[in-house]
């Protein structure tokens, strides 16, 4: 007998206020989700995904974003007819949803263990021993270390990985019937990632509990999925099985968002000889929190005695679960964070620890592209004043630097119009391929790349990475690549170093660190990444 329906989506329709790109953010989409069951809608942004979960919470902002057409029914209900007092008693208790960007949802200035409270105070008040201990389990749950310790820290004192595995134990400590994940894994390690992925099919057989899933990552959708719904331009253009649609996809949209997935199969190494261009020994960094009468302080060695070489035009990937040191190292050598000890050379010269202590010539030098270009880019500013300040500071004449900014534009393929945008009027990628043409305004030989194409679609996701090839090939850049996902790794770098609680546990060539891992915790991460399966055969991937 086939398990209860928990959800039906019937004919849904969601209008977009005059002027946008389309009149509908959604158009007739439909589906069906049983208890114990995995959905996964796939597709790029603006396909509408996020718009069918937000329509399904009653957050959608109305009235400009309104459904016009449609049903959402939830146990015999329709979501899309009860008033707010009604959504409100069934968000949280019943349908919980762990949303993508966790600081836009976490109170910056209230401590997680009162964040998580604060769902248990408004759904099932416990006494306050109870209620502690709900609150550490549910962190633990979710593989947190220390939950007493984070229990009482602010989010601003955890890693990315770390505050959304904080927002997933505050969506299950109720564990409700309809969980919804929207991009919950995005921004994770590979090992949290396996982590959160198997507590989500564990309380799915515990409890029957139906999961509704948004994703770009076809490797999570070929581990979880029971059901996917691929959508375009607000339309679902193909559903069914999980294995169905990802082995024989039928519709051209689909296969074109399979073979943008990242090959992972490793790159031919060049040989280096020349001089290093950066030399790293004994790089030390360690976090320190002051204690109070209640609360003791914390020492968190992000960077352990580092050593490694970047030699010119070469691509170093620096992979490692999240709190392993990886954005410290990069911070440390562009001089963003002070180093407790050890030393950096640049061409053979020691750079200072901090960046307003280095000459101008050597500030330019070396480059970041940061993981959330949204977040590193002002607002305020055009596109083309974000890429001008830089070789303006530098003291460049500025009809010069107005025909380096649009030359610039033409190379990251956003043409000379975006240098009158603001940064608001860009997709998530091409915020991306601004910062990177920012980075690139002042010529640099090193560029320290954080996490660049983490949080973007697929295809949007293989364009950047060829992007980052041209130009490297272009510029004879070096670049320091980090990321957690293996494949584009094994795609990108000529070496991989292996970083795990603050050390550097591995480090070679990529061929040989991923296809004969020597250490256990590199076995481990390469264990615990997405199902590789829909890749080609020939991928470097010891299984």
């Amino acid at each position: 007998m086939s398990a209860p329906s928990v959800l039906q989506v019937q004919g849904l329709s969601i209008r977009l206020p005059a002027g946008a790109d389309r009149a509908l953010a959604v158009e007739g989409v439909s589906f069906s989700l049983s208890a114990g069951q995995t959905l996964c809608l796939v597709g790029e942004s603006g396909s509408g995904k996020s718009m069918v979960a937000s329509a399904l919470m009653g957050l959608l902002p109305k009235p400009q974003v309104a459904p016009v057409a449609g049903r959402i029914m939830f146990e015999g209900h329709d979501l899309l007819m009860l008033g707010e007092t009604e959504l409100r008693t069934l968000r949280g208790q019943r349908i919980g949803m762990v949303f993508q960007e966790p600081m836009t949802s976490l109170n910056p200035v209230m401590r997680i263990g009162e964040q998580i409270g604060e769902v248990l105070d408004a759904h099932c008040p416990l006494p306050a021993a109870q209620r502690q201990a709900r609150i550490l389990s549910a962190l633990a749950d979710v593989g947190l270390p220390e939950p007493e310790l984070i229990a009482q820290s602010f989010p601003f004192r955890l890693s990315g990985g770390q505050r959304q595995r904080v927002m997933i134990a505050a969506a299950l400590v109720l564990e409700p019937v309809l969980l919804i994940a929207d991009e919950p894994t995005t921004a994770l390690d590979v090992t949290t990632q396996a982590q959160i992925l198997e507590l989500m099919r564990e309380l799915q057989r515990r409890k029957g509990m139906a999961l509704l899933f948004i994703t770009h990552d076809f490797g999570v959708v070929a581990e979880i999925a029971d059901q996917v719904v691929v959508m375009r331009f607000g339309q679902v253009v193909e559903s069914g099985p999980a294995q169905a649609v990802l082995r024989a996809p039928q519709h051209a949209y689909t296969q074109a968002l399979i073979a943008a997935i990242p090959h992972g199969r490793a790159r031919k190494s060049s040989a280096f000889e020349a001089a290093p261009l950066l030399k790293v020994q004994g790089l030390c960094k360690t976090y320190r929190t002051a204690g109070s009468l209640l609360r003791r302080g914390r020492e968190v060695p992000a960077a352990q005695n580092l050593n490694f070489t970047l030699f010119q035009g070469e691509t170093l990937g620096i992979v490692g679960e999240s709190g392993s040191g990886k954005s410290t190292l990069g911070r440390l050598l562009t001089g963003l964070m002070a180093r407790d000890s050890g030393q950096i050379q640049f061409e053979g010269r020691e750079l200072a620890a901090e960046l307003r202590h280095r000459p101008a010539s050597e500030r330019s030098r070396i480059q970041m592209v940061f993981q959330d270009p949204y977040a590193s880019l002002n607002p305020r500013h055009t596109v083309g004043a974000a890429i001008a300040c830089g070789p303006l500071a530098q003291g460049q004449p500025r009809h010069e630097v107005n025909t380096l900014v649009l030359e610039l534009l033409n190379k990251v393929g956003l043409g000379p119009d975006a240098a009158e945008r603001y940064p608001h009027e860009f997709s998530g990628g091409q915020r991306q391929r601004v910062a990177i043409a920012r980075a690139l305004a002042l010529r640099p030989q090193l560029l320290v790349a954080d996490e660049p194409v983490s949080a973007l679609d697929v295809s949007v996701q293989a364009q950047v990475l060829e992007l980052f090839e041209q130009l490297r090939r272009e510029f004879q850049l070096s670049m320091v690549f980090i990321t957690h996902d293996l494949r584009v790794a094994a795609q990108m770098c000529d070496r991989i170093a292996v970083m795990h609680k603050g050390s550097i546990v591995e480090i070679g060539n990529t061929a040989s660190v991923l296809g004969r891992p020597q250490h256990a915790y590199t076995r481990e991460l390469i264990a615990a990444a997405p199902n590789f399966a829909l890749c080609p055969k020939e991928m470097t991937h010891a299984a």
